[in-house]
C-alpha cells in the first residue's frame, strides 16, 4: 500500500511540474524535415528532442533550423532508450504510413515500417511516471480502416493501457492550403491521480466536420475504448488557389518539358481529360492544373485536376509520385514538375530554407505534415487543454450525444 501511495505522490509532482513550466515543450518522433515543429513553434511550443532514422531528412531539418546537434537523435526509434527522453509536455509521432495505405501491401501495424508505432508506445511506456501529459499522433486516413479497423483499435487500446484517454479527428490540408491532403490525428490526454473522473463510458454519436461519418461510427462502435472527445470549431475557409503558390519561371527555364515529352503526356490522358486539356489550351488566358500518372487496367494514364487544388503530395518513389504542373492558354501548353518551393508552399511551409536537390526535397515534403494544420491543432486543441491543466479544471467530462 505504501509503495503505491509513494508512486502516486511522485506521479502527481512530475505531471504538474511538466505542464506548469513557463514553456510548452515537445519531444518530436518521426521528425522528418521538421514541419511538425514549424507548426507547433508558431504557437509558442519548443522542441527539446527530435528523432528520425533518415539522415537526408536530418540534413534538411538542420538546413532550416540550424544547429540541432543537442536535440536531434538520428536513429531507429526501437533502439532509443526512454531514459534519454527529457520531461516534456507533448510527444508527437508522425509514424510511417506505408503499411497503412494503398501504396503499401496493407500489412498494417505489423508491417516493416508502420510497426514503428510500437516503438513510440514502448518509449512512452518506458518513461513511466515521466510520460508526457499529451501525445499527438498523425497518419493517413487509411489507418482508420487498416485490417478492417483492427489496427486503429489496437493502437488506441495501447494508448489507453499506458494511461491515455484518446480523441481522434480528420483534417484536410485543403482548409488551409491548395492541396488535398486528408490526415487522421489522435490526441492522447494522460489520466492522472489528480484528475480522477471516471472514464467517459459509452459515447454518443459525434459526427462533425472534424469527425466524418466513418470516424464517428468507429467511435460509436467502440465504447470499450477510453475516449475523451472535445468539441472542435469549424475549419477556416481557404483563400488561396493553386495559381497563388506557383513560381513564375521564364519560358526558357530548363524545368519546362520538351515538346515531345508534353505530347507523350497528352497521349496518356483519357478522352475526358484530354478534352479538358484542349479547353484550357484554347482559352485566351493561362490556367493551371496538376497531373498524376496512375496505372489503370495495367496502363499508365495521366489524370488532370483543374479545381484550383493540387493533389496530395507524395514521396517520389517512381514516376507516379511526382506531381506535374500543367499550364495552358493562348493555344500553348507548358508542363513541368512542381518545384520544391511550390511543394513547401502547399505544405504551409512557405519560408522553409531549401538547399537540397529536387528529389530529396520532394521526398521530404511529400512525407511530412501540413504546417498550417498543426498550427490549427495547437491553437484549438493543445493550448486549451494545457491551459485547463494549469488551472486544474476537469479534463474528462462525460460525453453526451451530440444534438
Amino acid at each position: 500500500m505504501s509503495a503505491i501511495m509513494s508512486h502516486a505522490v511522485e506521479d502527481i509532482h512530475v505531471y504538474r511540474s511538466s505542464i506548469e513550466a513557463p514553456q510548452k515543450t515537445v519531444a518530436e518522433f518521426f521528425a522528418g524535415i521538421g514541419l511538425m515543429r514549424m507548426g507547433l513553434e508558431r504557437t509558442g511550443w519548443r522542441v527539446t528532442l527530435a528523432n528520425d532514422i533518415d539522415p537526408l531528412k536530418l540534413e534538411m531539418y538542420r538546413g532550416h533550423f540550424g544547429g540541432v546537434e543537442d536535440e536531434f537523435v538520428l536513429g531507429d526509434i526501437h533502439a532509443l532508450a526512454p531514459s534519454v527522453i527529457p520531461d516534456v509536455t507533448l510527444a508527437t509521432a508522425s509514424f510511417p504510413c506505408t503499411d497503412l495505405s494503398l501504396a503499401g501491401a496493407r500489412e498494417g501495424l505489423s508491417g516493416k515500417q508502420s510497426s514503428a508505432f510500437w516503438g513510440f508506445v514502448n518509449i512512452l511506456k518506458g518513461m513511466g511516471y515521466r510520460r508526457p501529459p499529451l501525445v499527438l499522433i498523425e497518419n493517413v486516413t487509411g489507418f482508420l480502416t487498416s485490417n478492417k479497423g483492427e489496427d486503429f483499435t489496437q493502437a488506441l487500446r495501447a494508448l489507453n493501457k499506458i494511461g491515455y484517454a484518446v480523441d481522434a479527428f480528420v483534417i484536410d490540408a485543403a482548409h488551409f492550403v491548395p492541396q488535398s491532403r486528408q490526415r487522421l490525428f489522435v490526441v492522447g490526454i494522460r489520466r492522472d491521480s489528480k484528475s480522477c473522473e471516471a472514464p467517459s463510458g459509452t459515447c454518443g454519436y459525434f459526427e462533425s466536420s472534424a469527425r466524418p461519418r466513418a470516424l464517428a461510427e468507429f467511435i460509436s462502435c467502440h465504447p470499450e475504448i477510453d475516449w475523451s472527445l472535445r468539441r472542435l470549431p469549424e475549419f477556416p475557409k481557404r483563400n488561396t488557389r493553386l495559381d497563388d503558390i506557383l513560381e513564375k519561371l521564364p519560358e526558357s527555364a530548363e524545368e519546362w518539358w520538351s515538346v515531345d515529352r508534353v505530347e507523350y503526356l497528352l497521349a496518356q490522358m483519357s478522352v475526358k481529360h484530354r478534352g479538358i486539356a484542349d479547353q484550357m489550351i484554347a482559352k485566351r488566358r493561362w490556367s493551371h492544373g496538376t497531373v498524376f500518372r496512375r496505372v489503370r487496367n495495367g496502363k499508365s494514364m495521366a489524370e488532370l485536376r483543374t479545381d484550383g487544388i493540387a493533389g496530395c503530395l507524395r514521396t517520389p518513389k517512381g514516376g507516379s509520385g511526382r506531381q506535374i504542373l500543367f499550364s495552358a492558354g493562348f493555344g500553348k501548353v507548358r508542363v513541368r514538375l512542381l518545384t520544391a518551393r511550390e511543394c513547401a508552399r502547399l505544405m504551409g511551409a512557405d519560408d522553409f530554407k531549401i538547399e537540397a536537390p529536387l528529389n530529396q526535397a520532394l521526398f521530404g515534403f511529400g512525407d511530412a505534415v501540413c504546417v498550417s494544420a498543426i498550427e490549427w491543432i495547437a491553437n484549438n486543441y493543445l493550448d486549451p487543454v494545457v491551459a485547463q491543466m494549469i488551472r486544474g479544471e476537469a479534463l474528462f467530462p462525460r460525453i453526451v450525444q451530440a444534438a
